[in-house]
């Protein structure tokens, strides 16, 4: 699996500390991190939670990466505009069994953290368990197991939902506000990680294009 980590602006100056405890946590499991940025805080390139929804769009809706590891100050901004693209399905984890929750019961490929709200003493293990009940024991297997039929139903309508209240990622990149657009895939790295995974030539010549 492909783990893409987004940082925004206000917490930019964490992007290495979380870097390495997900490094830490998966990497043994076989996945593979990739570090979006922001790197620090002074980046040219400057995240909003809204370009992380976007950005986290565009990587999910064309195969460039299979997960997305983000958050915010507190995780609910970021969630929330994750949430408003299509292709993502972005949970809010305050704790570990936050992870093991969403990923088994609502099995989503995104998730948001507060990186600034209660995130003091220790945080670097607090993220280290979260990541390792996250990505530790399998995904969708249901929890409580007595409620897995029904919630793998849920997750299957929730999916067919979505495909119906979100249009296409390429009819959004035509139509959303061009520079808020070229500012979202602007980063230093952005071009080097993506193009060579991007499934979606229409949306790469776009980007390209730009």
């Amino acid at each position: 699996m492909r783990i893409a980590l987004i940082n925004e602006n206000s917490q930019a100056a964490k992007n290495a500390m979380i870097e390495a405890s997900l490094k830490k946590v998966v990497e043994p499991m076989g996945h593979e991190v990739v570090n979006y940025g922001m790197y620090t805080a002074e980046d040219a390139c400057q995240l909003t939670y809204v370009k992380i929804g976007l950005m986290a769009c565009i990587l999910l809706e064309t195969g460039a990466v299979d997960y997305v590891v983000t958050g915010c100050g507190t995780g609910e901004g970021a969630m929330l505009a994750c949430n408003s693209f299509p292709g993502v399905l972005c949970g809010h984890l305050c704790d570990p069994s936050d992870g093991y929750m969403f990923a088994h019961i609502n099995d989503g490929n995104c998730v948001a953290l507060p990186f600034a709200k209660d995130f003091g003493w220790g945080a670097e293990l607090k993220l280290e368990m979260i990541f390792q009940q996250l990505f530790g024991f399998g995904h969708g297997q249901g929890y409580p197991k007595e409620r897995v039929i029904p919630e793998q139903r849920n997750k299957k309508i929730l999916d067919q939902v979505k495909l119906v209240t979100h249009r296409k990622l390429i009819d959004i990149l035509h139509d959303i506000d061009q520079d808020f657009l070229k500012e979202t895939i602007s980063g230093e790295h952005f071009a080097e990680y993506f193009y060579p995974y991007c499934k979606n030539d229409e949306v790469a010549a776009y980007l390209k294009a730009l």
